[in-house]
């Protein structure tokens, strides 16, 4: 069995390298766990405020990337009940996609993306009803494990992944999981009663993953690591371990993200706000940061 420092370690390198510069705009989100839009499906909660906030980003020119987990595939048992049920969602992240904007990473509830053949299957196209055919949705798309952003300027890289890696029974025995989840937790979650597996709702099992990606991070020179899978953000000050959580989209009446823009760094929380005349809005709070990516380097 594979330890988490070589489970870490073939995900970087294996991971597909894309250059930037400080003109580059990036929005990380995760562990969307878009379902089906019934009792069991986390997102619908929160599913006006991401869209909002995708909007915002695709006008402003933003490269969208999401780290894993994306989609409920374990509670699921097809992507296109999924697709159906936030269908603007997906058409929204196609324009992206049609735009060369667009990175998608696979975490431990959307695994089976792993398989190319399966992503080919399911993913390429969409039933249009308008239409009554068949319509492109993500053509030739890949889900990577990790990605590796490289400044063309600095040479400084950063590391992107789901997180899973820091936890074996997710990673390893991710099919077991989804058969327990899909079994029992379904139900139970409904009832109100969380999965002590997931380190999303595990706060022992949290500081374990935490702690083992933080020692890789340490053993790979503090290279600026950004990952989800925990559902805790973390955005650390320069000159303590370079480990980024982009947090969720899957908190109650919020969701959380890590932008960069201007060579700067943020984590920052999409929520709806009241004014002082009684209306609902979908505002903007920047919770850490900017700070300089220049400022995390390490020689």
């Amino acid at each position: 069995m594979f330890s988490s420092k070589k489970r870490l370690d073939k995900a970087y390198k294996e991971a597909k390298v894309i250059n930037f510069d400080n003109t580059s705009k990036f929005i990380f989100f995760s562990d969307c766990h878009r379902g089906d839009n019934s009792f069991a499906d986390d997102f619908a909660n929160n599913r006006n405020i991401y869209f909002h906030a995708l909007k915002h980003y695709y006008a402003e020119g933003f490269t969208y990337c999401e780290l894993g987990d994306g989609d409920e595939l374990w509670e699921n048992l097809t992507f296109k009940s999924i697709f159906e049920a936030h269908k603007n969602v997906y058409l929204l992240l196609k324009s992206f996609h049609d735009n060369n904007r667009l990175h998608m990473l696979y975490g431990n509830h959307d695994m089976v993306y792993k398989d190319t053949s399966y992503v080919e299957k399911h993913l390429s196209t969409y039933f249009e009803p308008i239409s009554g055919k068949d319509e492109a949705l993500f053509s030739n798309i890949v889900y990577h494990e990790g990605l590796i952003f490289k400044h063309q300027q600095t040479n400084q890289e950063l590391f992107l992944t789901h997180g899973h890696q820091g936890d074996w029974w997710n990673y390893t025995f991710w099919k077991l999981s989804r058969f327990m989840v899909r079994i029992l937790w379904k139900p139970l979650n409904v009832m109100g009663i969380a999965d002590p597996t997931s380190p999303a709702k595990n706060y022992k099992e949290l500081i374990k993953v935490e702690r083992r990606i933080k020692k890789w991070i340490i053993d790979n020179n503090n290279l600026i690591t950004i990952v989800g899978h925990t559902h805790r953000p973390r955005f650390p000050e320069p000159g303590d371990i370079a480990f980024f959580n982009d947090g969720s989209c899957v908190h109650p009446r919020s969701i959380t993200g890590i932008e960069i823009e201007n060579g700067e760094i943020s984590l920052i929380k999409w929520q709806i706000a009241t004014t002082d005349d009684g209306t609902l809005k979908i505002v903007r709070v920047l919770l850490e940061g900017p700070q300089k990516l220049i400022d995390y380097k390490t020689d």
